[in-house]
């Protein structure tokens, strides 16, 4: 027993160790400025700003090849915090802010067709064959994308009703 738990165990060690040497070695260097800006994006890996991750899409926009409006997740607060620290200016005329909203399954329609979790980005939606589907409000980013392929249509954006964890005073105007 000895005999073949020690030689996998060498090797693992080994490889380690040989991993851990070529991720200090090959590292590759990000701007600062991309750092920040991937801080400032909501983290979640939608893809829907064209990017693989945030981490690419905190690239590109640094690079020019993105507006700052790139992220339909964070919305204009995001969009004008990436502004500002890049300092360029924000046409957010286009964008609508609609608030905070989450995907919201009619219970009575969902037939359990498994197709909405399957999409979900952030793995928001709980469900099985033929069971009726749940989605969480703390990892939903409200991408749409399981409101597209649901079949039934028993999917729907809704706003987040405020509480009073979530309730905030408007800014005055003038």
């Amino acid at each position: 027993m000895l005999m073949a738990v020690l030689p996998l165990t060498l090797l693992g060690a080994f490889l380690g160790l040989v991993l851990g040497i070529a991720s200090r070695l090959l590292k590759v260097e990000r701007s600062n400025v991309a750092e920040e800006i991937e801080q400032l994006l909501p983290g979640t890996q939608c893809g829907q700003c064209g990017n693989p991750s945030c981490g690419a899409a905190a690239e590109a926009v640094v690079a020019g090849d993105l507006p700052p409006t790139f992220c339909p997740p964070g919305g204009k607060a995001v969009a004008e915090a990436i502004a500002g620290k890049l300092g360029i200016p924000l046409d957010s005329s286009a964008m609508c802010d609609e608030g905070p909203r989450i995907a919201l399954i009619n219970e009575s329609l969902c037939i359990g067709c498994t197709r909405c979790y399957k999409v979900c980005p952030t793995d928001a939606i709980l469900g099985s064959a033929k069971q009726m589907h749940v989605v969480f409000e703390q990892a939903c980013t409200a991408c749409g994308k399981c409101e597209d392929v649901c079949p039934t249509e028993c999917i729907s954006m809704v706003a987040i009703k405020p509480t009073l964890h979530t309730w905030t005073w408007s800014q005055p105007t003038a």
